[in-house]
């Protein structure tokens, strides 16, 4: 979706034409181009091992799709499937020069582009059926991506999205090491409970979806059992490899006045991030402040941010707020949100892990009721190197699953900072946080727990988690883990148990 003005989305201020993190998102991407490029051969050489499967993706899409349908089909490749499923009048795009080349010699009569759907101008509509069969997974930004595509569509018009089921990793990287597998870059961790959210956030609405191809080598009779019968069939069909969606885009209707918007971002010792965050966050809504609840730092962060505050001359509303003697992020969100001046409530880490750029997905899910309580996820794109240990991501794989259990609302990952809310719902949460009490120090237990105690619906908006620049971190494993597993079982007695504040 897009809004009507630029100006409720802007950069906050006019900062360097390419900042340290536009720089390296520019080498990230070049990066993943280079290895995408680098696939061409690898493919071609892998063509007879992968018929079967190819041969399984066609009968689907077939399947799914009129072959009257004009079709533009995003990560074409060669174009062997585009000229199976829609010869006529078709699109085929891929970003990889050598891919398209060799697409063409292969199939002379399509129109077959090199082109980056996530940047580069796209074909023009209207298409019947927009297609992405494995392609989801290796977009740096899906949602985006979707929203651009989303007005190429005809009134009645549909997209297709294939991706494997994340269950069958393991396999799929033997499968790699043995050269009978194009070997892919990481790709984007999704099951279909993603791939679902992240359609309903680009404007669509899933009118079809299943699963497909349980065995995807050929061995007479049995696969064709398996693909044809099994693969339908309850607990098989969550092991199938491929997952796929039918969505039509929907009306995104804004309100009549759009919401003014406060940041909070809780700081402790993070003083190169300040001028940096300053930059970053954009604008959303008629108004953003940024307020700042700096937790005693010893190393300038308040004198950086005074001298900040005198210094700016853009768009944002800058605010300082001291800490005093709370301890903890929890009580810093907490200051953050009573200072606060507008209707929106976001938080936003100071270590900038979770990029400022990503702030207004979270206030278009919000503003478009999408969501009441709008949570991040760092668990979906991959991730820079160190940007989350693995002993961390563990962490966080088991309280997302804890509390999607806790909450009866899918959490795929509890503990990322960034979480926006109506100030009017925590205020509500806020005047019956007597019922969970004052359990959490960092604040999201607290926040998520309110929200399930209010019935708010809970959505997750993936973004993109970076590693920090400046500072450490403060999370400490073993001591924290400890303590956010009891939380887990506090909220499971007050959540499941029915437990009664006394």
């Amino acid at each position: 979706m897009s809004f009507p003005s630029d100006s409720h989305v802007a950069p906050s201020a006019a900062s360097p034409s390419s900042t340290d993190f536009e720089q390296r998102e520019s080498e990230r991407r070049e990066l993943r181009l280079q290895r995408l490029r680098r696939i061409a051969d690898a493919r071609s050489n892998l063509a007879g091992l992968r018929s079967y499967y190819a041969s399984q993706i066609r009968e689907l899409l077939c399947s799914l799709i009129l072959p009257s349908s004009r079709v533009l089909d995003v990560g074409c490749g060669f174009g062997d499937l585009l000229s199976s499923v829609a010869p006529t009048s078709s699109i085929g795009i891929d970003l990889s020069p050598e891919m398209i080349a060799r697409g063409r010699e292969r199939n002379p009569g399509l129109d077959l582009r090199v082109l980056d759907v996530e940047r580069d101008p796209l074909p023009e509509g209207p298409f019947d059926v927009i297609l992405l069969s494995d392609t989801i997974g290796l977009l740096g930004d899906i949602q985006n991506t979707l929203q651009r595509l989303r007005p190429l569509l005809s009134e009645n018009g549909r997209l297709v999205v294939t991706y494997y089921n994340f269950l069958w990793e393991p396999a799929l990287r033997v499968a790699e090491r043995l050269g009978v597998k194009t070997r892919w870059p990481d790709q984007n961790w999704l099951s279909m409970s993603d791939i679902r959210g992240i359609l309903a956030l680009s404007g669509y609405e899933a009118v079809r979806e299943g699963t497909d191809v349980l065995l995807p080598l050929d061995v007479p009779v049995v696969s064709a059992l398996a693909n044809r019968l099994l693969a339908k069939l309850p607990l098989a069909r969550d092991v199938s490899l491929v997952d796929y969606f039918v969505a039509r885009p929907v009306p995104v209707a804004l309100p009549e006045t759009l919401p003014s918007v406060s940041v909070i971002c809780p700081c402790r010792n993070e003083r190169g991030n300040i001028r940096e965050a300053i930059a970053r966050t954009p604008v959303m809504g008629p108004r953003t402040e940024l307020v700042f609840v700096d937790g005693n730092s010893n190393d300038g962060t308040v004198e950086e941010i005074e001298a900040a505050i005198r210094d700016y001359r853009g768009p944002l509303e800058l605010k300082l707020v001291l800490q005093g003697n709370g301890k903890g992020k929890g009580d810093a969100v907490r200051k953050g949100f009573a200072a606060a001046s507008h209707e929106v409530l976001m938080i936003l880490d100071s270590d900038l892990t979770v990029p400022p750029e990503d702030l207004p997905k979270f206030y278009e899910a919000l503003v478009t009721k999408k969501g009441e309580f709008i949570n991040g996820v760092r668990l979906v794109y991959p991730m820079e190197q160190q940007a989350m240990r693995f002993l961390n991501l563990l962490g966080n794989k088991f309280f997302s699953a804890a509390l999607s259990w806790l909450l009866e609302q899918p959490i795929k990952d509890s503990l990322c900072g960034t979480k926006v809310l109506l100030k009017r719902d925590y205020d509500k949460i806020a005047a019956n946080r007597a019922f969970f009490g004052e359990f959490d120090p960092f604040g999201d237990f607290d926040l998520l727990f309110g929200a399930a105690r209010l019935n708010l619906r809970i959505i997750d908006v993936p973004v993109r988690y970076r590693a920090r620049t400046y500072g450490e971190t403060k999370i400490h494993r073993f001591s924290h883990g400890w303590l956010l597993l009891r939380m887990t079982a506090f909220g499971f007695q007050k959540l499941k148990l029915r437990g009664r504040a006394r």
